[in-house]
């Protein structure tokens, strides 16, 4: 069985096995982020497969084989940002929220995954690359194209957004016993 940095050197020379079994390595977190980025399990789907395309198209040019996975996290991002465009020239969007409390159960609580949906695009992706992904800020600023600070600012505005949410969630639940 071939290690994880081989499977990276044969996949970089055009061995489709060797791909298939990085991404099997990565696809839950793939998928759990492009579904709480775009909130809908079909959009998600085409963003991890588009995503996975171009990254097996592209792999040839990684140049840092310790990255594989951030690379591979910047591709989907990409995918997602386009996909969050088209929402915005949507005259409606309705996701479904069955589907992403079933598939992301193992990530977090249902309460927290409703609080997520309130929070705005950006920050859900970079407390998502954070969070799921577990990437530092610089690592999302790369990807993300924003300065260090800026991700790092996100990241807590968001991260209290949500404490707030749950809080009054909590409080009104007490309240309604």
């Amino acid at each position: 069985m071939n290690s994880y940095k081989e499977d990276i050197a044969l996949a970089v020379n055009g061995d489709c096995d060797a791909f298939a079994r990085l991404y099997a390595v990565i696809y839950k977190e793939l998928y759990a982020f492009a579904l709480y980025s775009l909130r809908n399990e079909a959009d998600a789907q085409d963003a991890v497969s588009d995503a996975v395309i171009d990254a097996f198209a592209g792999i040839k040019r990684l140049r840092d084989e310790q990255a594989f996975k951030a690379w591979f996290f910047r591709i989907l991002s990409a995918k997602i940002k386009r996909k969050q465009k088209e929402y915005a020239n949507m005259p409606q969007y309705v996701e479904n929220s069955d589907d992403i409390a079933a598939i992301c159960s193992e990530f977090e609580s249902i309460e927290l995954q409703q609080a997520m949906k309130l929070l705005g695009e950006e920050e859900r992706l970079v407390l998502s690359l954070s969070a799921i992904g577990g990437y530092k800020s610089k690592e999302i600023a790369k990807m993300c194209k924003m300065k260090d600070a800026t991700v790092r600012s996100k990241i807590s505005r968001a991260k209290q957004k949500l404490a707030n949410i749950l809080q009054i969630d909590e409080r009104s639940a007490l309240n309604e016993t």
